[in-house]
């Protein structure tokens, strides 16, 4: 898996083939994609044209995707992981992973894709039934049938990532989660990496995109390159918020 991702969260639909094309071209080759996203088809546009165009085969990429929170039910993750394989229009993910550990009513496709958090009143938030069980039995299953190479988890807490060890038959190759100077997660990466899973790391230069969403934590985080060391080293900090999570070994 490459050091360093191309992370397809709040790319714009009209710009995402194009940037993805681009990010190609430039040198990126691992890209973190999501059904929430809401880009895929356009994502997979751009993989294609740097396919076609010579640029890379489709064995030099690592592609990732994410199962949605209302499609935790076991019946409903393959389908789902098939359906983003058609947006993407590729035959496999090199990883597909538990977007969050929380499951939700289902909402059909044909309703509201992607479906977001509410149900299909589009207002309530209604929890599903799936256990983590349940649903991880279903991604280990994915890799059997090969829609996916390897599986793994984000925005898990350690206990949650005790429980699924407990029942898991693949081990998660991956955990995701917020990583960056002033959010280290120093116990839960050494708890990932004791049990063989590697961490990769979001928002690493603080949690900005989360302002749009009205989150009181984005809100009062300190900007990571507004304080009095980042406006004098500014490309100092940004290098060293990429290394820290690449010198614990973890992609970023």
């Amino acid at each position: 898996m490459p050091i360093v991702s191309f992370r397809l969260w709040k790319v714009n639909n009209d710009t995402s083939a194009d940037q993805v094309y681009n990010a190609i071209k430039t040198g990126y080759r691992l890209f973190d994609g999501a059904c929430d996203y809401g880009n895929e088809v356009e994502a997979g546009q751009g993989v294609a044209r740097a396919i076609q165009d010579g640029f890379v085969k489709r064995e030099d990429l690592f592609l990732v995707s994410k199962l949605r929170n209302s499609f935790h039910d076991q019946e409903r993750v393959e389908p789902i992981c098939r359906k983003q394989l058609k947006n993407w229009g590729i035959e496999y993910f090199d990883l597909y992973i538990v977007h969050f550990p929380i499951s939700l009513e289902y909402v059909d496709p044909s309703i509201r894709y992607p479906p977001g958090f509410q149900a299909e009143d589009g207002k309530s938030v209604v929890p599903g039934k799936a256990t983590i069980q349940e649903t991880w039995t279903a991604m280990e299953n994915l890799v059997d049938k090969s829609p996916t190479r390897s599986i793994g988890i984000s925005n898990f807490n350690g206990q949650l990532i005790m429980d699924l060890l407990r029942c898991a038959r693949i081990i998660p190759a991956t955990l995701q989660i917020e990583h960056r100077p002033y959010l280290i997660q120093p116990r839960l990466v050494d708890l990932a990496q004791k049990h063989g899973v590697a961490v990769t790391a979001y928002s690493s230069f603080g949690p900005q995109s989360f302002l749009e969403l009205d989150m009181k934590e984005a809100k009062d985080a300190p900007p990571l390159l507004e304080n009095s060391t980042s406006k004098t080293n500014s490309q100092e900090v940004r290098q060293v918020a990429c290394a820290d999570p690449v010198e614990m070994g973890d992609p970023t």
